[in-house]
């Protein structure tokens, strides 16, 4: 786990922060068809721990509980003090127990972190910009596939109607009349 995957503020990725205490507001970016409810252990650990390590209350002491919830789940409302956030529903609150910092961990991370002051807007306006892309492509392939179909059906009902066409041809119908047949057609039967 590195630096690059965590950073960023966006909606429904979890936010890491000690129970509790004051600390940094940790976003963890995630992949494509991640979700936040199935993060790997080992990324939780990272991500607890180094919550732990840039928080000054949480960083001393010994046993102390990093919450995560989706971004989206924030609560925030004019009367709260700066950085204070409540949840608005409980139930999508998860809770990890870091018992002490693990410094070799903190130090790894450390080691990969970057700093970056990304245009935010410039990178939602990117990534809508992709969504919408990738929406009209569907659109127009799944327009190809309903033109598809409908031009099956068409073919399947013309051959339906069209079905009994060549049965009856002039040949076909004057060789069975019997209107030009001559008189000994009936002797046939006999």
């Amino acid at each position: 786990m590195d630096w690059k995957r965590m950073f960023g503020c966006v909606a429904g990725k979890p936010r890491f922060h000690v129970d509790k205490l004051s600390s940094a507001h940790i976003y963890l970016r995630m992949r494509e068809g991640e979700t936040w409810d199935a993060i790997p252990q080992e990324l939780l650990i990272d991500c607890a721990q180094l919550t732990k390590a840039n928080s000054i209350e949480g960083n001393k002491k010994d046993n102390v509980t990093i919450i995560y919830t989706p971004w989206s789940n924030l609560k925030k409302d004019g009367s709260m003090a700066t950085g204070q956030v409540s949840f608005k529903n409980q139930k999508m609150v998860k809770k990890i127990l870091v018992p002490q910092r693990e410094n070799p961990i903190v130090n790894r991370l450390n080691k990969t972190k970057e700093e970056k002051f990304p245009d935010l807007a410039m990178e939602k306006e990117e990534k809508l910009k992709q969504i919408r892309k990738k929406e009209q492509a569907e659109k127009l392939e799944r327009k190809r596939e309903e033109a598809r179909i409908a031009q099956e059906r068409k073919e399947k009902k013309w051959q339906k109607d069209h079905a009994y066409d060549d049965i009856f041809n002039e040949d076909d119908m004057e060789a069975s009349s019997n209107q030009n047949r001559n008189e000994d057609f009936l002797d046939d039967f006999m």
